[in-house]
């Protein structure tokens, strides 16, 4: 199996390296990818290397897994004129048999136009971004920690990638496989504290911008 994690500047490490834990227990094949192959810096400082680039021939991934990112990391991303990353998002969806996300990286494949139809989770903080920008997404109640629609899985807040890995080697290479990377990593949450997940009504990304006169005007 092979699972391609395409990254930018800003990506939050715990969405990519969590995973990759599980995923590598399971015997899977994985790349991560960047638009400019090179040194990656993650939301809060660290660093990556990254040798794979967009442009650069890839067998075909059995799964493209989304990570999610800084805001200010994400914006441009979405609404920049650079449709790069989101146009390899729509190449990559052609061939792989299942399209993930973790965290709000959902938005990214909301704004490539791959979640539309389709009920999703995220972290519980950009719910207000899919209500105001993505009326086509429906939302899963209950903030789960991952949820499956079809080939498109979807991941919560940051943490919630561990569990939605377990999942997608559950649908890829079966349950005994799942079963045996929990025991491998000792995967048995138990966390010392139990707090409740806030309400917010209010998108973490920038505003957008308004159209300019010119758009208006056409």
């Amino acid at each position: 199996m092979r699972i391609g994690i395409p990254v930018y500047d800003g990506f939050d490490i715990l969405d990519v390296t969590g995973p990759w834990e599980m995923f590598r227990w399971a015997g899977f094949e994985q790349e991560l990818v960047a638009q400019t192959p090179g040194l990656i810096t993650c939301n809060g400082g660290m660093k990556v290397q990254v040798d794979q680039g967009f442009t650069d021939p890839a067998q075909p991934y059995d799964a493209i897994w989304v990570p999610g990112g800084d805001p200010a990391a994400l914006n441009p991303l979405m609404y920049g004129s650079d449709r790069t990353y989101l146009d390899y998002l729509v190449r990559q969806a052609g061939t792989a048999k299942y399209v993930t996300s973790v965290c709000e990286g959902a938005l990214l494949l909301a704004a490539a136009g791959l979640l539309d139809g389709y009920t999703i989770t995220t972290h519980w903080a950009f719910i207000p971004c899919f209500i105001e920008r993505f009326p086509n997404v429906k939302l899963a109640d209950g903030h789960p920690r991952f949820w499956q629609d079809r080939n498109r899985l979807t991941g919560g807040g940051i943490s919630s990638g561990l569990d939605e890995a377990l999942a997608l080697i559950q649908i890829l290479a079966g349950t005994p496989a799942a079963e045996t990377v929990q025991q491998m990593t000792q995967y048995y949450p138990d966390p010392p504290v139990s707090s409740q997940i806030p309400q917010t009504n209010s998108c973490p990304l920038p505003p957008l911008a308004p159209p300019s006169k010119a758009t208006v005007e056409a």
